[in-house]
């Protein structure tokens, strides 16, 4: 079963005086790139959820945010007493204004608010693991969803390139009879003037040159071959991105062979549901 690439997953946790947020956003990406947002006191175990990340969702683009929320008498902010009063006797003698005034343009001034740095206790990062553990179950439960909806749509293209081939498989004897109709005017036209055994060679070479025997055989593998992988138990895009290029191979050559407009309309059809089936497996795990 394949799995997104794409998900949200939150959590929370309540632990004294704070309630911590936990959210995950993943999108599609070739290698694992967490781009995190947490308080600077968690930083320090910056490192550890990464890892926990990593292991869990495998590849992707993924922004982990953790939002703190004091809910008791503490707070990490406080007023720097003394760089204020400082700010409101400079502020005097420069504007004639109240003391709230000068209140108010001294707090908004540099370093008037300080931040107290809190030691994150082996407790409460145990909280905020299990906490980001959630939110994991939360992302992979939504990346198999949109795995779910991502395989109906990349089956049904796969169907549908199985049954243009399976036209084309129809079509070829025509498009074979067409070739040979035309050898057979361009025969009568300079038969005359042509070596017998040179024109013999020609003809074979132009015959080989144009059979797609091999194509339709490699391709008919190919389809079986990605069905059989969107079927494994695991999720693999970059195997499925290997494949649909095997596949694009061989219906390139097709079309190159073919000389027969109605079975180059055929894979022209081909080539676009191919190029959806590409899209879709940019966003497969």
């Amino acid at each position: 079963m394949i799995q997104s690439m794409t998900g949200f997953g939150k959590s929370l946790i309540q632990i004294p005086n704070k309630k911590i947020t936990v959210e995950l956003k993943s999108l599609n990406s070739k290698n694992f790139d967490l781009n995190a947002r947490i308080p600077s006191q968690y930083r320090e175990k910056e490192l550890d959820l990464r890892n926990i990340i990593s292991n869990s969702l495998g590849r992707g683009k993924v922004d982990l945010s953790i939002y703190v929320e004091y809910t008791g008498e503490q707070t990490s902010t406080n007023v720097n007493t003394e760089v204020v009063k400082n700010y409101m006797d400079q502020l005097r003698g420069l504007v004639n204004a109240s003391e709230i005034e000068l209140l108010k343009m001294a707090i908004k001034m540099p370093d008037s608010l300080k931040t107290e740095r809190d030691e994150i206790d082996d407790e409460e990062f145990k909280d905020i693991e299990k906490a980001v553990k959630e939110a994991l179950k939360d992302i992979n439960s939504f990346r198999n969803d949109e795995g779910k909806a991502l395989e109906k749509d990349l089956k049904l293209r796969i169907t549908n390139i199985q049954n243009l081939l399976e036209e084309v498989i129809k079509i070829d004897p025509d498009r074979v009879d067409a070739v040979r109709e035309r050898l057979r005017k361009g025969i009568a036209e300079i038969k005359e003037q042509a070596d017998e055994n040179r024109f013999e060679q020609e003809i074979v070479y132009y015959i080989e040159k144009f059979d797609i025997t091999e194509e339709k055989v490699r391709l008919d593998n190919h389809l079986d071959y990605f069905q059989k992988t969107l079927n494994a138990k695991d999720s693999n895009g970059r195997k499925l991105a290997f494949i649909s290029q095997e596949i694009g191979r061989e219906i390139n050559t097709i079309g190159s062979k073919s000389n027969y407009a109605p079975m180059q309309q055929l894979v022209v059809q081909m080539k676009d549901e191919l190029e959806k089936i590409k899209e879709q497996i940019l966003n497969v795990l």
